[in-house]
C-alpha cells in the first residue's frame, strides 16, 4: 500500500469527504479493519481566501508547493491536492515535489471521455468557470466546457464561499444550482462536471437527467487506485 499527502483545507468540508470516500473504499477493497495511509497538510483556508481574492497566486502557489514539500519528506509516495481551483497552480507544486501529482483533471477527463461525451456543463468558483487554467485543460482533453454568464458565476461562487464551504446547505441554493444547469443543457451540454469539491454537498446525480461527474469523488477514486498500486 502507497502512502498518500493529501493537501486540503480548502474547504474543511469538502476535504473530509474525500478522507472518508478514500478510506471507505481502500477498507471495501482490503477488507477487516483495513484503512489508507495518508499523511495530510490542512492549511487555514482563510490565507488562501485572501491570495485568491488579491489575484496572489503565487502567494498561494508558494504555501501549496511548500506543504507538498513537507509531505514528500514525510514519506509521501504522491501528493493530492483536494480542491479544484487551486490546482490554477499544479505547475508550481510538481515543480516542488519529486514524486507523483495526482492532477483532478486527468482523472475527471478519463470518466467523461468513456462516456463519449465532448460538451460539458461547468460548475464551480469563478476562477474556475472564468480562467483558462482549468477549461483549457479540458480542451486540451478533448472536452468542451460550457459555462454560465458572468451574474450566475458571481451567484455560484457567492454560494460556494458563503454558505458550501462552512456546511449551510439551503433549498434555494439548491433550486439555483438545478436552474443553471437546465439552462446549460438547453445550451448543448451532455453532461455537468460539478467542479468545486463542495458541490458534491449541495446537489447529486438524482437531481438531473444529465450525468454528472463530481470531481471529489472521481479524485478520491483516483486516489484508491494510486494507494492500492492498481
Amino acid at each position: 500500500m502507497k502512502t498518500l499527502g493529501i493537501l486540503g483545507g480548502m474547504s474543511p468540508e469538502s476535504t473530509v469527504s474525500y478522507y472518508l470516500n478514500i478510506n471507505r473504499a481502500v477498507n471495501q477493497a482490503l477488507g477487516g479493519n483495513a484503512s489508507a495511509k495518508i499523511l495530510m497538510s490542512s492549511v487555514n483556508f482563510e490565507e488562501i481566501v485572501q491570495c485568491q481574492k488579491q489575484g496572489n497566486w503565487q502567494g498561494a502557489a508558494d504555501i501549496l508547493a511548500e506543504q507538498a514539500r513537507l509531505l514528500e519528506q514525510a514519506g509521501a509516495d504522491g501528493i493530492l491536492l483536494a480542491t479544484n481551483t487551486m490546482h490554477k497552480v499544479a505547475k508550481q507544486i510538481t515543480d516542488n515535489i519529486s514524486v507523483p501529482f495526482l492532477h483532478i483533471l486527468d482523472c475527471v477527463a478519463a470518466v467523461i471521455q468513456a462516456k463519449g461525451i465532448t460538451k460539458v456543463a461547468l460548475l464551480g468558483t469563478q476562477f474556475t468557470m472564468s480562467d483558462n487554467f482549468y477549461k483549457d485543460g479540458l480542451l486540451e482533453r478533448g472536452i468542451t466546457p460550457i459555462v454560465p454568464n458572468e451574474e450566475t458565476q458571481q451567484e455560484i461562487h457567492r454560494i460556494i464561499f458563503e454558505e458550501l464551504c462552512l456546511g449551510k446547505i439551503t433549498e434555494s441554493a439548491k433550486a439555483f444550482y438545478l436552474q443553471t444547469i437546465q439552462q446549460l443543457r438547453e445550451q448543448g451540454a451532455e453532461g455537468v462536471i460539478l467542479g468545486c469539491t463542495e458541490i458534491g454537498l449541495l446537489i447529486n446525480q438524482n437531481d438531473s437527467p444529465l450525468p454528472f461527474f463530481d470531481t471529489a469523488a472521481l479524485h478520491s477514486q483516483m486516489a484508491v487506485e494510486f494507494i492500492l498500486g492498481q
